[in-house]
């Protein structure tokens, strides 16, 4: 019974940090897509320098905001998500020397959410949880996510389906109205034209 979990626990384990070059006085932006009542940490280090500052900010779709660091290089973050949202994290660089004499910066970035955010040896701490015990809470946290990802897809799925049955039927009425009038203007035009013919005597 435990082998399809263990598998799907290898197949979310974390794909590791995300790293690449900040250049000097510029704005670098990472988003991603978080369910509502989700637990986010991350760490984050940036390469020193010469006369440059740093700064962080976590904010959500509406600009509300979830994390500031001025002067940043090296830190952790960690915030709980009110609702579904797409989640912005952005690094700014800032040198009075200008572009052309400091070198790109190097930003490391690992960032967990849900069951990868975690802290089971805490856990394990403060329950006195054995080691099979926490693999088992892990476990149980792992399905209760999937479970969670599969419910939204669920509900997802019939809002775009009903979406489509209500454009669907949109489309219909109005290609049946586009007809309907395309019908009485040719009926229309056919008529004004054969009486135009008969006042002018072409026609009986």
């Amino acid at each position: 019974m435990l082998t399809p979990l263990l598998l799907l626990l290898v197949l979310f384990e974390p794909a590791g940090s995300i790293t690449f070059y900040l250049p000097v006085n510029s704005r670098r932006c990472l988003r991603e897509e978080i369910h509502k009542d989700v637990l986010v940490t991350g760490e984050y280090q940036i390469s020193e320098a010469p006369n440059t500052r740093n700064s962080l900010q976590i904010k959500d779709s509406s600009s509300h905001m979830l994390y500031s660091k001025e002067n940043a290089s090296k830190g952790k973050f960690a915030f709980t998500t009110e609702d579904y949202d797409m989640f912005e994290v952005c690094f700014e660089s800032k040198s009075p020397m200008g572009t052309g004499r400091v070198p790109d910066q190097l930003v490391n970035l690992d960032m967990k959410h849900g069951v990868e955010a975690k802290n089971y040896e805490e856990i394990a701490k403060v329950e006195k949880l054995k080691p099979l015990e926490v693999e088992l809470r892990r476990l149980e946290d792992l399905s209760e996510s999937i479970v969670n990802d599969f419910a939204y897809m669920k509900k997802r799925e019939e809002e775009m389906r009903d979406t489509n049955e209500s454009t669907s039927s949109r489309v219909l009425y109005f290609s049946i109205f586009s007809m309907c009038c395309l019908t009485g203007l040719a009926t229309w035009q056919v008529l004004y034209l054969r009486r135009f013919f008969k006042a002018k005597k072409l026609i009986e």
